[in-house]
């Protein structure tokens, strides 16, 4: 005779781990980090084995001085580096890679608890520290396919260029043949990873969609160019990856569309009148803090709650 076992919700017994969460972000990466690879040479490789391996060094170390069990298992550190990696320029330093993923993992997330519990998407704030405390460096960009030579390849980034003689071409800008970030100059590979993701349930497009959606639409409204503005800079990086974090963004769908439309109009904001031309970091880290609020403004009415109150009244 079966027996009847009475547990607490949720009764799903086909839930996601964090492993096969994590590693399904990997999987979405790789397109992207390979369009790296291509575009800016065989230095992307270490940049990222840097970011990756302090990232799993920093948590191993972290979780053994405080005595917690070691969470190195899960592949949150290594997603954690690969997406710092997708941060930076390939001719950044490997020193201050390491820096910045102490930051995420140390400052931003152990400090906080592990996984769950940060305020904050670690790799988001470690790159703000590092354009803060290193611009010069963050900001050194080099042309597709002239990666021999770093120093003398140096070159502007998509966005300062918009409206002018030497704008990129919107091809160009979908393929990734432009200067950046690893992670944020091909929008195709970014496309489809985070369809991917979507498609394996792992993402709500609820976010990204808002994000993209608000920022096109803003910057149709000001007469920028809004093809141009969602292909250049680190929106499809953001908003497919980023914006989409289960730690630091809403839980709820309206919450999730909430959050998406604050990360594109900041980003519209800083671009349009901020010193800063892109605002993709800054605009998911300032949601970041407020996803408590959004949650607590859009969270799900629980049934019977209002007459409760009435009774009690």
């Amino acid at each position: 005779m079966d027996k009847l076992i009475v547990s607490p919700s949720p009764h799903d017994e086909n839930y996601t781990k964090t492993t096969n969460i994590m590693l399904n972000v990997i999987i979405a990466l790789l397109p992207a980090w390979g369009a790296a690879v291509y575009f800016f040479g065989l230095r992307v490789i270490p940049l990222t084995a840097v970011c990756i391996g302090s990232c799993i060094f920093f948590e191993y170390v972290c979780r053994t001085m405080m005595k917690r069990s070691n969470t190195i298992g899960d592949l949150s550190a290594v997603v954690t580096g690969l997406i710092l990696a997708m941060n930076l320029p390939s001719t950044l330093p490997y020193w201050m890679a390491v820096i910045g993923s102490f930051v995420a993992i140390v400052i931003v997330k152990q400090l906080f608890g592990g996984l769950g519990q940060n305020f904050a998407n670690p790799a988001i704030t470690a790159r703000i520290v590092l354009m803060i405390s290193f611009p010069a460096a963050m900001t050194k960009w080099v042309e597709p396919f002239t990666h021999t030579d770093l120093d003398a390849i140096s070159s502007a980034t998509p966005l300062p260029l918009a409206g002018t003689d030497n704008a990129v071409s919107y091809l160009d800008l979908f393929l990734g043949k432009t200067g950046g970030c690893l992670g944020e100059t091909c929008a195709l590979a970014l496309l489809i990873g985070g369809l991917y993701l979507a498609a394996r349930k792992i993402i709500s497009l609820a976010a990204p969609l808002s994000f993209i959606g608000s920022l096109f639409i803003l910057s149709w409204i000001s007469s920028s160019d809004p093809v141009y503005q969602i292909l250049a800079g680190g929106v499809f990086l953001g908003a497919f990856f980023m914006a989409t974090d289960y730690a630091t963004t809403p839980i709820t769908t309206k919450g999730k569309i909430v959050f998406g439309l604050g990360c594109g109009i900041i980003t519209f904001i800083i671009r349009r009148f901020g010193s800063y031309p892109e605002g993709v970091s800054f605009s998911i880290l300032l949601m970041n803090v407020l996803t408590p609020y959004i949650e607590q403004l859009t969270r799900t009415k629980v049934l019977g709650a209002k007459e409760a109150e009435k009774n009690e009244g």
